[in-house]
């Protein structure tokens, strides 16, 4: 039997160290090969480790929300023949010996007080008692404090001191048993004082960073103009009828996709992106659209590539396939970065107005909020028209304040009169 051993691997693109995410074994797994042991996070995307060998897992190199340097050991695994190292080189290699842990557990917190003498065998102990609602069970005032601290009614304990007295770990075992047929006062009003702590690590770590840096560096500032979406409705429930079955289902996204595309070539200033340590603005012809996503591992955004080549269709299947991959963290670094233009929606979620932050080093994120009827005045008539808030955000060392209200403006006026969003 031999030792080999998998250091960190070389991802690229000038990358020295990425983060430990998740570990998809432990010590002592039998893996083969092809078998992903291990995700890695980039600043860029999630990177699935696989194993190159068939063996059994002896040591891990590192813990989860750990920063690795490329080349640094990353796993140890048991194999036949003699292995990449020799055995004597092992404990020289930094191979840490990782014990198998058991998954932690969330418990509630609660104050212990000293133990009583053993209950007498003959105490019949049961989860919960009934009593009437003036009953007084009996108690010490110590118990009687400690069950309103932890929001307990005594009269539903089961007491198992002398004559039915309710001692101290008559609570705690109340507690413990998690009564499901305790009253609905009882358990909507108890007092909570279990808490949980959740390591900022991987995507999470990078989706914070971010945020954080964009904040800080960008000066943001926000525009949100009322769209009036009725005609570019009807438009995709016509599509879709007529279309829908033999190219797919249209969202409201590729329509958007498309009065980007349009508003920009007016607006070359706003389809950018922005070097503040070179203090240089790099304008692109391209039109390279993010699609923030939301998944299980946090907010990514993949990339609608030259969307000003795309039809709605080629637009919209894009998006289906980009939102899918992202969801299934399966999008590769390219599909994540590049973006030259952020849109993102919520859906039905997306509430009427919001302040989303800039994707950086972009200049500009476009919000799309929920789609609602409501009266509107139009030619002196009350009429019911489908509204949309557009609550986007831009840099303002880049961007003035009237050019991006033009610019919302010109995509308002493409979604309103969505004939236009074609016309060349």
């Amino acid at each position: 039997m031999g030792t080999h051993v998998i250091k960190m691997p070389d991802i690229g693109e000038g990358i020295a160290e990425v983060e430990l995410s998740q570990w998809h074994v432990k010590v002592g797994d039998l893996v083969v090969e092809d078998q992903v042991l291990a995700d890695v996070m980039t600043d860029k995307a999630m990177v699935d480790i696989p194993s190159p060998v068939h063996g059994k897992v002896i040591a891990l190199g590192g813990q989860p929300g750990e920063v690795m340097a490329v080349g640094s050991v990353l796993i140890s695994i048991e194999v036949e023949g003699a292995g990449n190292v020799k055995e004597s080189a092992a404990p020289a290699a930094g191979i840490k010996e990782a014990p198998a842990v058991a998954a932690p557990k969330v418990e509630a917190v609660v104050q212990s007080k000293p133990a009583t003498a053993p209950r007498p065998a003959a105490v019949c102990q049961g989860p919960m008692v009934a009593r009437q609602a003036d009953d007084r069970p009996l108690a010490s005032p110590a118990v009687r404090k400690h069950a309103l601290d932890l929001g307990i009614q005594l009269r539903l304990v089961r007491g198992s001191g002398p004559a039915g007295r309710v001692l101290h770990e008559d609570l705690d075992t109340y507690l413990a048993q998690g009564q499901s047929n305790a009253s609905t006062a009882s358990s909507a009003y108890a007092q909570r004082n279990d808490e949980e702590q959740i390591p900022v690590i991987g995507m999470r770590r990078k989706i914070a960073q971010r945020m954080q840096d964009a904040t800080q560096r960008a000066a943001h500032f926000s525009y949100v103009e009322e769209i009036d979406v009725t005609a570019v409705e009807e438009l995709r429930a016509h599509l879709n009828e007529k279309h829908g079955t033999t190219r797919g289902k249209l969202t409201l996204l590729p329509f958007l996709v498309r009065a980007l595309v349009v508003a920009l070539r007016d607006f070359p200033q706003i389809n950018a992106r922005y070097d503040d340590e070179a203090q240089v603005i790099t304008r692109l012809g391209a039109v390279h659209v993010g699609i923030a996503t939301q998944a299980d591992i946090g907010l990514m955004v993949p990339v609608v590539r030259h969307a000003e080549a795309r039809s709605l269709w080629d637009s919209a299947s894009e998006i289906s396939r980009l939102a899918t991959a992202a969801r299934n963290g399966k999008a590769s670094r390219d599909e994540l970065s590049g973006s030259s233009i952020t849109l993102t929606s919520l859906g039905a979620l997306g509430g009427i107005v919001s302040t989303p932050v800039l994707n950086l080093p972009e200049v500009a994120i476009v919000g799309v909020n929920k789609i609602v009827e409501r009266p509107m005045v139009i030619k002196g008539q009350i009429v019911i028209r489908k509204m949309m808030n557009l609550s986007s955000s831009f840099d303002h060392r880049v961007v003035d304040g009237m050019d991006a209200a033009l610019f919302i403006q010109a995509v308002r006026a493409l979604l309103e009169q969505p004939a236009t969003l074609f016309m060349e």
